[in-house]
């Protein structure tokens, strides 16, 4: 099942920069579809009819993925999406969500299951490193980091919070959510309590 998200609206950047931190503790309401919609489309979402996206690319080589947990969205049941961008929509990929394991994967770092959706930022190496050799690996990273910020701006931009997690073990990530690109980040998203 394909899930269609709402389009994007406009937010003034400036605002954002001045506001944006890490939070790593969230409250217990629901994220909206709209919300959702954001932030993917923030992270990776589609910008023109070239297939570029919000983020720089090496070679337009876009070795990313995006798969989103979804423990707490009003009107999408839970389950582990992934991303498609082209589409900017998600399908589901699991029908259990997995907060508690991810959080336990990563060190025990347990806000990571408090949180109604994580971003799991996960990397296809091959694109990459088929057209630019092992310096590939390189833009890889230099991308995550790029989709990272765009996904902390957008959380700031709607009243949300979220923080780069990246102390985790790799293959329990990848078992957990039975896939075979490699986890790079971690990103729980939620509303920051006040």
């Amino acid at each position: 099942m394909e899930i269609q998200l709402p389009d994007i609206e406009e937010i003034k950047l400036e605002d954002v920069l001045i506001k944006r931190r890490s939070v790593r503790e969230y409250c217990s309401s629901p994220l909206t579809l709209r919300e959702l919609s954001h932030i993917l489309f923030a992270a990776y979402g589609v910008t023109d009819e070239r297939g570029f996206k919000t983020v720089p690319s090496a070679g337009a080589t876009y070795p990313l993925e995006i798969y989103v947990n979804v423990r707490d969205v009003v009107g999408v049941e839970e389950g582990v999406y992934k991303y498609i961008p082209e589409r900017h929509s998600i399908v589901r990929i699991l029908d259990e969500e997995v907060g508690h394991e991810l959080a336990l994967a990563a060190l025990k770092q347990m806000f990571i299951a408090i949180a109604p959706i994580v971003l799991i930022i996960a990397a296809n190496y091959e694109r990459t490193t088929r057209v630019y050799g092992d310096r590939g690996f390189r833009y890889v990273h230099m991308e995550v980091g790029h989709v990272a910020q765009n996904v902390y701006l957008m959380a700031t931009s709607l009243g949300l919070g979220t923080v780069s997690v990246g102390a985790f073990y790799d293959n329990e990530i990848r078992e957990i959510l039975k896939i075979k690109e490699y986890p790079l980040l971690l990103m729980p998203v939620g509303r920051k309590i006040e």
